[in-house]
C-alpha cells in the first residue's frame, strides 16, 4: 500500500510530511502556548494556514481532472463556492435570535427584504448531518448534470473549457440576485458558532485548521491511490488517446463523468472547509477570474502530479497575501509573469524542476 501511495517519489513525501507537521504542530503550539511566546501561532495565522490548506485542497482537485483526465475545467470554482454556500446555510441557521432583527426563522437579510416564510431549499439546513450532505451533493449533481450532457455529447478541449466558465459566471449572476434567497452581493456572513462552539474561538480555529489538514493529506493520498488503480490508468489513457481507448470498447463519457464528480466533491469540501475559517461566503466565489487562478496554482506547481498542485496553491497564495500588503495593484502583474516565466522556462511546474534536482543529485 505504501509503494502504490508514494512509490519512490521523494517530493511527494516531503510535501505529505510538511503537511503532517503543519497540520499537528500549529494547532497544538496555538493552544498550549501563551500569545507572549516565541511558538504561539495567533488565531489570524492560524486561520490564514487553515485557509491555504482549503486552497490546496481546491487546487489538487482541479489537478486530478486537467492534470489525469486531460478536462480543463474552467469554472471549477462553481463546486468550491457551492460547497462554500451548503457551509454558510448551516452557520447562517445556528445563528436564530442572535441575529440584528431577532427572528429565531429567518436570516437577518430575509427579514430585511420582508420575507414572511423560509424558502424550501433552506429547509434542513439547521441540521450539521444535512448541510454536510448538501456539501456533496451540491457541487456532485452540478457536475452530474452538466458532465453528463456534455461528455455524452463529445464535447472536449477548449470547448468543454468555455462551457465551463460559462456556467460558474451564471451562477455568480444567479446568486448576486436577492429573490435567489442567498442574501444577493453581501452573501452569508456574521456567523457565531459551529456544532454550538464560538467559532472565534482560539480551540476552534485550531481545530479547524487540523481538520482542513487531515482533509488534505486524506485527499491526496486518496488520490494517489486512484490515479494508480485501472480507473485511474483508464483515466490517464483517456487524456492521452482518447479516440483509441474508446475504440477498445471502453465506454469514456462514463470515466470522464466519475472523476468530473468525484473532483466536484472534493471542491465542495474545500469550499466548506473555507466558509467557517474567512467568516464570509458571497456570489464573488462563483467569479471566473477565482477558477482561472486556480488553473495558476496547478500551472505553477505542475499538472499531472497532485503534490504540485498543493504547492502551487500555497505559493501563490502566500504571495497574494503578501503583495496585496505591499504593493496591491502590483499583484496581478506579478501573478501573470509568473505564470509566462513558468510556462516557458519550466513547462512541468515546480514540481518537475524539483523532480529534476533529485534525479542529478541520485544520479
Amino acid at each position: 500500500m505504501y509503494r502504490i501511495l508514494l512509490g519512490n517519489d521523494k517530493t511527494a513525501l516531503a510535501v505529505l510530511a510538511v503537511l503532517a507537521a503543519v497540520t499537528v504542530a500549529v494547532p497544538l503550539c496555538s493552544l498550549l502556548f501563551p500569545a507572549g511566546s516565541a511558538l504561539h501561532f495567533s488565531a489570524y495565522t492560524v486561520s490564514l494556514l487553515g485557509k491555504y490548506m482549503t486552497f490546496a485542497l481546491l487546487g489538487l482537485s482541479l489537478d486530478l481532472v486537467w492534470g489525469y483526465a486531460g478536462i480543463l475545467a474552467l469554472g471549477h470554482g462553481a463546486f468550491f463556492a457551492l460547497g462554500g454556500y451548503a457551509m454558510g446555510m448551516y452557520l447562517m441557521r445556528q445563528i436564530g435570535e442572535r441575529g440584528v432583527y431577532g427572528n429565531p426563522l429567518l436570516p437577518d437579510f430575509m427579514v430585511f427584504l420582508n420575507w414572511d416564510k423560509l424558502p424550501w431549499y433552506w429547509h434542513g439546513f439547521d441540521r450539521f448531518g444535512f448541510a454536510m450532505a448538501m456539501v456533496l451533493l451540491a457541487p456532485g449533481f452540478l457536475a452530474f448534470v452538466f458532465g453528463w450532457l456534455a461528455f455524452r455529447a463529445r464535447v472536449a478541449g477548449v470547448y468543454l473549457s468555455i462551457m465551463t466558465q460559462a456556467l460558474t459566471y451564471a451562477l455568480m449572476l444567479a446568486f448576486f440576485r436577492n429573490e435567489m434567497g442567498f442574501g444577493g452581493n453581501n452573501g452569508l456572513t456574521d456567523f457565531k458558532d459551529i456544532l454550538g462552539f464560538n467559532i472565534q474561538a482560539e480551540g476552534v480555529r485550531a481545530a479547524l485548521l487540523f481538520i482542513s489538514g487531515a482533509a488534505l493529506i486524506g485527499a491526496l493520498l486518496g488520490c494517489r491511490w486512484l490515479v494508480n488503480t485501472k480507473l485511474g490508468r483508464v483515466v490517464t489513457a483517456i487524456r492521452d488517446q482518447e479516440s483509441r481507448v474508446r475504440f477498445i470498447g471502453y465506454r469514456v463519457e462514463m470515466y470522464k463523468l466519475w472523476i468530473f464528480v468525484f473532483a466536484a466533491m472534493l471542491a465542495g469540501i474545500a469550499g466548506a472547509l473555507y466558509v467557517p475559517q474567512v467568516g464570509i461566503i458571497n456570489p464573488s466565489e462563483f467569479s471566473p477570474l477565482n477558477s482561472l487562478e486556480i488553473v495558476v496554482w496547478v500551472a505553477l506547481g505542475g499538472r499531472g502530479t497532485l503534490y504540485g498542485a498543493i504547492v502551487g496553491a500555497v505559493l501563490v497564495n502566500f504571495g497574494k497575501t503578501v503583495f496585496t500588503g505591499l504593493l496591491p495593484d502590483a499583484w496581478l502583474f506579478v501573478l501573470g509573469g509568473a505564470f509566462i516565466l513558468v510556462t516557458l522556462a519550466l513547462p512541468d511546474g515546480i514540481a518537475g524542476l524539483l523532480n529534476r534536482r533529485l534525479k542529478e543529485r541520485t544520479a
